[in-house]
């Protein structure tokens, strides 16, 4: 298994946010996590890399109990791509990736040979090699989280934790990057992201993980989690839940809106 989480609880003080949490996602595994705001998918999040610490419970990674992790033990085996990202300097693409390296090479040390050969071969996994000497704060959304996702594939790291990566993205980025994340699972790595868009996660995802009020309402694949009921219950909104394609494609509408 790629990643094991047993018993998960995590509390703000005398805030619960997470309670009991337990599920496996196994390596070749695209994962969505759908909940609505406030329930705690970041904190999931912040849990798996550590940087929140005081959970109970116990989390594994491709075997490996993370409280007997050191950062660097760990940067081995989870990469992270936020929300959003921005830079201050005007680096070029190809360094951004290679700050994945850094683990590797220390504080003051310079890429070898193979590490840059290892960047460039991460953007053009991505398809966006032509970009590597362009200046990462001159790309659009779209081309820079590709350039993060670049990043997280030389870090040479199984999982990779990506939080809504698409939620400031147009149409046309939003499926490039969905359509990279999904093929990165299918060559063996293991990938959850978090998203609103319960489309977006029958479409792409081989599972979907829901949680609400703390807990796990549903963990499974989408064609059984993503119902009419499901999606109204967590939401607070009714809605009807369309099939298109022979299945391939389900389309969640506001009920309100189709009787207007």
């Amino acid at each position: 298994m790629s990643i094991d989480v047993e018993n998960l609880s995590f509390s703000y003080g005398r805030h619960e946010v997470l309670r009991n949490l337990n599920f496996s996602i196994p390596d070749n595994t695209l994962v969505n996590v759908l909940g609505p705001n406030g329930v705690g998918k970041s904190t999931l999040f912040r849990c798996i890399l550590c940087l929140d610490t005081n959970w109970t419970g116990r989390i594994t990674v491709n075997g490996k109990d993370l409280r007997t992790l050191t950062v660097r033990e760990r940067a081995h085996e989870i990469a992270y791509i936020p929300q959003t990202h921005s830079s201050t300097y005007a680096y070029d693409a190809l360094d951004v990736v290679l700050m994945s390296a850094g683990g590797n090479i220390g504080l003051f040390g310079t890429p070898k040979k193979r590490h840059v050969e290892s960047a460039w071969d991460a953007l053009e996994r991505v398809g966006i090699a032509h970009l590597g000497h362009r200046p990462y704060t001159r790309l659009s959304g779209g081309e820079k989280q590709l350039v993060l996702i670049a990043r997280a594939i030389a870090q040479n790291a199984r999982t990779i934790i990506m939080d809504e990566p698409t939620s400031a993205l147009d149409y046309g980025n939003t499926v490039r990057v969905l359509s990279t994340v999904r093929q990165l699972a299918r060559e063996g790595m293991s990938i959850i992201q978090s998203t609103h868009q319960p489309d977006q996660a029958f479409l792409y995802s081989d599972k979907t993980l829901v949680l609400n009020e703390g807990q796990v309402t549903a963990f499974g694949d989408p064609k059984d989690v993503i119902t009419k009921d499901l999606v109204s219950t967590i939401y607070h909104v009714e809605v009807e839940v369309n099939s298109l394609y022979g299945d391939k494609v389900r389309v969640c509408v506001p009920v309100r809106e189709i009787e207007r």
